[in-house]
């Protein structure tokens, strides 16, 4: 059996969620790490954003399945991503990611990325953004997701600042959209 037809067969049959109860940020909380290697470079000898990206999805990627204790989850949007400084070769980059925000079937996590120098113990804090993904069911279509949950007042205030955030981002949407329908 080829390694594509065994995950397909692995998530044939998913337990049911329980989508009354909902989850705290903590519970799908995560961190990766990895060593930055030669093939990571740019043409400037940094560490290539592009590396940076794709890492910060995959991780963030591991907390929405896990929120949602669903394996098919897609990258609908990146709301935002910021890079702060250079990560470096020889650097360890950690991306740090936790959910912020659960709408139905949308989730957006935010993520921190830190380098760290490992022989003089340097840390820096060198790019952050917003993921938000899409659970999807069988057929490929959006499916609800379990809420998100305060377990206490910290989690709290992220949840309201990322509903705050996602409010101001529709307000933005709107005027654009009307922007073009103006413009047409």
């Amino acid at each position: 059996m080829n390694p594509f037809e065994r995950m397909v067969k692995r998530y044939q049959t998913l337990p049911k969620v329980d989508l009354t109860r909902g989850r705290s940020i903590a519970y799908s909380r995560s961190t990766t790490r990895r060593l930055m290697e030669l093939i990571d470079a740019n043409a400037h000898g940094n560490v290539h954003g592009g590396v940076i990206m794709r890492m910060v999805d995959e991780a963030a990627a591991i907390v929405a399945i896990k929120h949602s204790q669903n394996p098919t989850v897609v990258t609908a949007r990146v709301e935002r991503f910021d890079f702060l400084a250079p990560a470096f070769i020889g650097d360890v980059v950690s991306v740090h990611c936790e959910m912020s925000y659960v709408g139905r079937t949308s989730m957006e996590v935010g993520v921190e990325v830190m380098a760290e120098d490992v022989i003089t113990g340097e840390v820096r804090h060198i790019a952050s953004s917003y993921v938000i993904y899409v659970a999807l069911d069988e057929n490929r279509k959006p499916t609800p997701v379990p809420p998100l949950v305060p377990a206490n007042d910290e989690e709290k205030t992220i949840i309201e600042r990322a509903r705050i955030r996602r409010m101001h981002w529709q307000k933005i949407d709107e005027e654009l959209k009307r922007a073009e329908e103006v413009k047409d």
